[in-house]
């Protein structure tokens, strides 16, 4: 990074963020180099605070530093404060290297100023939020994801990430190894094969105890606010408190502070007491009045600081709630009215954001602050977002306008409103669409670096309640008046759409300008249309979009939701544009055959008939996703560089046509680009016309010819949709065990493959017509469930529309009893509603003449199944009933009904249900503790930070390990400056930092590291994120590798019991688990997780997989460690079978399995002839047994989780001989050559060089030469290679002693034993020496080492031997294949 500061440059947080890191990385972390002022310390004193040092830096200004001041644990609460040095107050602008003898530690004091009565609300408000600092248990109540972690380690949560993150460098440098008799063997539920789903392990009862309340009650007092003679003497507020020792007293707020008054509920007495002090800040009385709050305040005033107890920047929602949501309610104190806003003070919500985004970026502090200003912003308009959807939908807000179909509201300084329902789009459907892509749209522009100038309202949408409300920021207004009704458009500040004329002024050229650079980086094609009257209008953008002037100067882009080009699957052919023009009419009689033929340019063959497809869809804004458009470019691109290759191969070659003065290479370039659709003849140029197959836009005829071109690639980007991304998704999830597992996992694989989630249908078609249908029966099984929730999501959008706010919980648990249990009637609910409403006064409670009391069952699989029809087309409904759904795809109930409450923001109440009752609702009103809203909201970019991770990534590929670690280590730098590390990113920025120090042989800091990225994971993304699962099983591998076995357990059955809860057993990453957990287990509970793992690799990849092989491999280690070598053997056949046919016989992990082999058959012969001397009379006979090492046990879970993975082959050590023996022979040739022009001179005969000598120069060039090609061409390999660990002896066993009664046993003349020892003959003809003990089994080596692999990187803790030793990273550095979109400058420019 070019511009880099200090680590001590930001608050409380900031300096958590750094002593994390540097106790993670060390002290000289992160490699954040100084700027040109240097960072020095002071200390600070005053204030009522105890003196402490400060880092400063000197660029800040005064006003930075108090800032970064009051944000410290030593200092808050308090606000209202300034500087002071050598006793002169310091000007909050001017800059800290103006202060003349500011040197490093020189004192400066916080100086006390005078409360107004704003800065007075505004101090109590903060005092209220440290207060409302909530335990673990408090985020479930508030539906927030809880972090779980700590119920695992039995520890406090502070104990895992401090403010300094000592703890967290203790803890992870000095694990203590499970004591051998500390039984952590599963649950019942959680064994292979059990169907039991219990919700109530999900969110086990916290280890820490809950955060004790400070104060009973804190309010305004019944005698605020102050008379007129009390607020002339300065009083502000009065104020009750009652502390925990139950004294109740009144304080005043004036200028200098607080102090408690001699009040009484009965008398008024606003006269200080005798006893109390004027404190300035409102705990310090607080502490003075109540040593208990002193107590509980000090203790709790640190939970703020933690990752786990931060309040993440947007709400993370978690679907289930406490059990008794009554008794886990607090006292929030809002009673003290600090968080009411009055109406005159609503915020600017787009001055706000505007003025962050304008703030300087020449720097990278600069750029920090206005990133973290940027969040800070966007994250408070979110929450204002959610408390407004909930004002407006439960009817405490009226509407500002009198347009009944499209109500708008004003809440909070946000412009609501539901948007009208135009049957052009679609109705109601495509009034939620337009909603969506508009968000979409405003994203992509708020994406675009680089371009400053053009804005964007903040903008929000949010489904509360079935209804769906789209929020802004209010609208700066338009530049100038409109006191002239004959004003131009273009004065008013309308400068850009079909609707702002054609005058021209600086302002209209400037924003044309950025538009048009947008339109670049966006690859959309400038258009021209035609305007209601007739004009011709120049168009960036869609015909819908507006180019603004407001009247804060600023240029904004508004209506953008058609900014994506249009999908032509569901754009039926003639109901796209109009072509308008004088030829028009002459080309009309002529044209019908040359449309019929211009309408089916672009598709495939056959493709109506194949697909069916193109075909309407209920709503008409289908767009293409921005993904697709950059991966269907690339592959253009990669289509125009094989048509020019070609072209010049059949002309001549390469070589001849470049260096010949002819037009081979030009014309090959032109016919490439006329192939391919590109927009330039002479260089590759793709973009799309978003206004492509809209109807009612009119184009002139001059654009027919363009508009028809435009046309035949939308169809082909299309079509690329069916005929390829969805072909290697499916593709994609046949050969890994890291395929989606719920609904949100599946939309992120879908949408990072540029398919749409109305092709759930077609996924569905590709996976019935594939040969390998079964082994995708878990992708089917996930793509089902998802049609069914979004269908079920609208169906209920609907049916809420007609309830009542008293009876919402009843008619909620009433739709999921319908929808869960077919069998369902609505009487028994409706009498069992009606007893508890009448116990409670509640009045009759649900009437059967309410119309969502009537819904059936059969009604509503009805309105589901129609649809999902409508909307993806499925050719077989999705059968009877929900029943024969669960069981023809092996559906989870429990699994639909979390998605079903994430999808709506519905929370249950956190207990175990059952839908197999017939006379009992599964669900019932007191079940459901909450509806929230679901925001989705724009994501603000951390650009410095992504940057230095995206290079970290490329290093780690590469295998640059300590280029990537330093990057890494800037990357979490700087995401805990923005963001605290509350941040998706930062998670995945955390965990691949853990993976790569467990790499590098830093099993403490890998660890460490860990910890935080599994609780920034279910902060962030949620407890039962897919993700999170993921991090649990790394978290696994990084404490077995410190000798902290059953942890490592619980963390896995952590994993698995989340995972079984959201998809169920049948998934290929519960075979990963499984085979951990058969690794670390002991007895026939091993044997039950390795079994179930094996069966499950082989019913999803087949025998000869990887997966099966290695799986094959820790069955027969497990039974050789039970003595059974004859099992052992048959499944260590199977794992050599499948290598061999993966590899070949040379491979390292082929030899390693056949030296396995033998050194149980070997095993096998010696207990056969033991027991055949011991006699057939023998009832008990000591079998010795093959027991796999520790280090063998964490090298083989490296294995299975992928943080290595096998080498197919070894391409670089290939490359080089192949590159030696080339070398040799060019050698040779020039020896020779030079010989015989060196008899030739010697006789007289001079002549020439040959041309290539002379176009060379020398041989010896021509071998520098192709040594530098060579050096080019290994780099990546090279790099590759630097990854490649020699994994520790996986073939490395301790042999034991077991007994065993032979009477159980077959008899010995029924035992293979001439197999055995014939096998044991051909083993002993190898180099392999195998005896009983430890050392025969490591001296067996599997692959000794090439002297070119003296730099390989040190991996987890070797040993001798292994069974694997050739692991690498299998993505190198060019993997990315045809459908790569990063760094794309095909069309002429780099990505923005």
């Amino acid at each position: 990074m070019k511009d880099k500061v200090r680590k001590g440059a930001a608050g409380r947080t900031q300096a958590k963020t750094n002593d994390v890191v540097s106790a993670t990385h060390g002290k000289d972390s992160p490699a954040v180099k100084q700027e040109d002022y240097s960072s020095f310390p002071v200390k600070i004193q005053g204030a009522g605070v105890e003196t402490f040092e400060f880092q400063i830096c000197g660029f800040w200004r005064v006003q930075d530093a108090l800032t970064t001041l009051l944000s410290r644990d030593e200092v808050a609460p308090r606000t209202n404060l300034s500087l002071a040095f050598a006793g002169v107050p310091l000007d909050p602008l001017a800059g800290l290297q103006n202060v003349k003898g500011l040197k490093p530690g020189a004192i400066l004091r916080l100086v006390e100023e005078p409360f107004t009565a704003r800065s007075a609300r505004q101090h109590l408000a903060q005092v209220v939020e440290l207060l409302r600092a909530s335990g673990p248990q408090d985020a479930l109540r508030e539906g927030r994801s809880p972090s779980l972690l700590e119920t695992l380690t039995h520890a406090q949560t502070s104990e895992t990430s401090l403010p300094n993150g000592k703890s967290l460098k203790r803890s992870a440098s000095n694990p203590k190894p499970d004591a051998a008799n500390n039984d952590c063997s599963p649950p019942e539920y959680l064994l292979p094969g059990s169907s039991d789903r219990p919700l109530m392990a999900l969110l086990p009862h916290s280890s820490q105890p809950q955060v004790p309340s400070s104060l009973r009650d804190l309010s305004l007092s019944s005698w605020d606010p102050p008379p007129g003679h009390r607020k002339l003497q300065g009083d502000f507020l009065y104020i009750t408190v009652v502390t925990t020792e139950g004294q109740r007293c009144d304080v005043t707020s004036c200028p200098k502070g607080f102090f408690v008054n001699r009040s009484t509920p009965e008398a008024f007495d606003p006269r200080p007491s005798q006893s109390s002090p004027v404190c300035h800040c409102f705990t310090d009385l607080l502490c003075h009045i109540s040593p208990a709050f002193k107590h509980a305040f000090t203790k709790n005033r640190h939970h703020t600081s933690q990752v786990d107890m931060m309040p993440t920047p947007y709400q993370t929602l978690c679907w289930l709630g406490p059990p008794c949501a009554t008794r886990t309610h607090k006292n929030t104190f809002s009673r003290l009215g600090v968080d009411d806003q009055p109406a005159n003070q609503a915020p600017d919500w787009n001055e706000e954001l505007q003025a962050a985004r304008d703030r300087p970026q020449t720097s990278l502090e600069e750029r920090l602050q206005r990133e973290r200003a940027l969040l800070q912003v966007n994250s408070a308009f979110v929450r204002t977002v959610s408390q407004g959807a909930e004002t407006v939908v439960e009817g405490f807000a009226d509407p500002v306008n009198g347009n009944p179909e499209d109500p708008a509201f004003l809440f909070g300084g946000l412009f609501m409103s539901q948007g009208a329902a135009s049957a052009v789009f679609g109705g109601e459907r495509g009034r939620r669409a337009a909603q969506r892509l508009e968000l979409k749209g405003v994203q992509l522009y708020t994406d675009l670096q680089g371009l400053q100038g053009l804005h964007t309202l903040p903008t929000a949408i949010v489904d509360y309640r079935g209804v769906r409300l789209s929020a802004q920021g209010l609208a700066p207004g338009l530049e100038g008046t409109e006191q002239e009704e004959g004003t131009a458009p273009v004065s008013r500040g309308l400068l850009y759409g079909v609707n702002a004329g054609l005058q021209e002024s600086p302002h209209r050229r400037r924003i044309l300008e950025l538009l048009a650079l947008s339109a670049k980086a966006l690859s959309l094609q400038k258009h021209v249309v035609l305007a209601p009257n007739g004009h011709r209008v120049p168009l960036f953008t869609s015909v819908d979009a507006q180019g603004l002037l407001g009247a804060d100067g600023r240029f904004y882009i508004l209506d953008v939701f058609r900014t994506f080009p249009p999908d032509a699957n569901y754009c039926p052919e003639g109901s796209g544009v109009t072509i308008c023009g004088e030829e028009t009419q002459e080309e009309s009689s002529n044209g019908a055959e040359e449309k019929t033929r211009s309408v089916n340019e672009g598709w495939p063959l056959n493709y109506q008939k194949d697909f069916g497809l193109p075909k309407s869809f209920p709503h008409s804004l289908c767009r293409l996703r921005p993904e697709l458009m950059q991966i269907f470019i690339q592959y253009k691109h990669t289509q125009f560089t094989q048509l020019v290759k070609e072209e010049l191969d059949n002309n001549g070659g390469f070589e001849e046509c470049a260096t010949a003065c002819d037009s081979r290479a030009t014309d090959a370039v032109r016919a490439a680009c006329k192939e391919v659709g590109s927009l330039s003849e002479i260089i590759f140029e793709m973009r799309f016309c978003p206004n492509a197959f809209s109807p009612g836009v009119s184009f002139p005829s001059s654009e027919s010819e363009s508009l028809q071109m435009h046309e035949k690639l939308l169809r082909e980007a299309a079509a690329f949709i069916i005929t390829h991304q969805i072909p290697a998704f499916v593709e994609f999830c046949l050969q890994s065990n890291e395929t989606p597992t719920d609904g949100a996992s599946l939309k992120g694989a879908l949408h990072e493959k540029g398919i749409n989630l109305r092709y759930l249908g077609h996924v569905v078609k590709t996976i019935n017509q594939s040969k390998h249908k079964e082994r995708l029966r878990h992708l089917m099984r996930l793509v089902m469930s998802e049609i069914l929730m979004r269908s079920t999501r609208r169906v209920f959008n609907s049916f809420l529309q007609g309830v009542d706010m008293p009876c919402l919980a009843t008619a909620v648990s009433h739709f999921l009893c319908c929808l869960l249990v077919p069998h369902f009637t609505a009487t028994a609910v409706g009498e069992d509603t009606k007893k508890k409403s009448r116990r409670r006064g509640r009045g009759p409670g649900a009437s059967e003449s309410t119309p969502w009391s009537t819904l059936t069952a059969t009604e509503l699989w009805n309105q589901v199944c129609q649809d999902a029809v409508e909307t993806y087309s499925l050719s077989d409904s999705l059968g009877s009933g929900l029943n024969q759904l669960v069981e023809r795809f092996r559906l989870q109930k429990i699994s639909l009904l979390r998605e079903f409450c994430l999808k709506t923001g519905v929370q249950l109440r956190l207990r175990d249900y059952s839908f197999d009752s017939h006379s009992k609702a599964p669900i019932g009103p007191d079940d459901i503790i909450n509806i929230f809203p679901v925001v989705k909201h724009i994501q603000m970019p951390t650009t410095d930070a992504s940057k230095a991770f995206r290079a970290a990534q490329a290093y780690f590929e590469k295998g640059l390990l300590e280029s990537a670690h330093e990057q890494l280590k800037d990357a979490a730098y700087l995401y805990g400056r923005v963001c605290d590390d509350l941040h998706p990113e930062a998670c995945y920025c955390h965990s691949l930092l853990a993976k790569l120090a467990f790499l590098q042989g830093k099993t403490a800091e890998a660890r460490s590291v860990q910890l935080r990225a599994v609780v920034i994971s279910e902060r962030v993304l949620g407890f039962d994120h897919p993700f999170t699962i993921h991090q649990y099983t790394l978290l696994a591998v990084y404490v077995c590798a410190g000798g902290e076995t059953n942890l490592a357990q619980k963390c896995l059955l952590r994993a698995r019991l989340l995972l079984l809860t959201i998809h169920g057993e049948d998934h290929p990453y519960i075979a990963r688990l499984d085979s951990c957990l058969g690794l670390l287990l002991k007895g026939d509970q091993a044997g039950k997780y390795l079994k179930n793992a094996l069966r499950l690799n082989t019913s999803f990849f087949g025998p000869t997989n990887l997966h099966t092989a290695l799986t094959q491999h820790l069955v027969s280690q497990w039974l050789c460690s039970k003595g059974d070598y004859r099992g052992a053997m048959n499944h260590e056949k199977e794992a050599l079978t499948a290598f061999t046919s993966l590899f070949d016989e040379d491979h390292p992990q082929t030899r390693c399995s056949k030296e396995f082999l033998c050194t149980i058959t070997k095993q096998a012969v010696q207990v056969e002839r033991s027991l055949r001397q011991a006699g057939a009379n023998a009832t008990e006979q000591t079998v010795e047994c093959l027991t796999p090492t520790s280090e063998t046990v964490l090298e083989q879970m490296v294995l299975i989780t992928g943080i290595r993975k096998i080498a197919v082959s070894d391409k670089f050590q290939e490359y080089k001989q192949r590159h030696k023996e080339l070398k040799a022979a060019v050698a040779k040739e020039l020896a020779s050559k030079a010989a015989n022009e060196l008899f030739e001179v010697m006789n007289g005969q001079e002549k020439e060089l040959p041309q290539d000598a002379q176009e060379t120069g020398s041989g010896e060039k021509v071998l520098n030469r192709g040594s530098l090609v060579a050096e080019e061409i290994t780099e990546s390999q090279r790099a590759e290679e630097t990854s490649v660990n020699t994994v520790g002896p996986a073939n490395g066993h301790m042999v034991e002693e077991k007994s065993e009664v032979d009477g159980g046993e077959a008899e010995p003349s029924q035992r293979v034993v001439l197999d055995a020892e014939v096998k044991t003959e051909d083993c002993a003809d190898g180099d392999s020496t195998a005896t009983n003990g430890v050392e025969a089994t490591d001296e067996m080596p599997c692959d000794q080492p090439d002297e070119t692999k003296t730099d390989e990187v040190t991996g987890s803790p070797k040993s001798k031997g292994t069974w694997a030793d050739v692991v690498s990273n299998m993505t190198a550095a060019g993997e990315s294949g045809s459908n790569g979109v990063e760094n794309i400058s095909v069309n002429g420019t780099d990505q923005v």
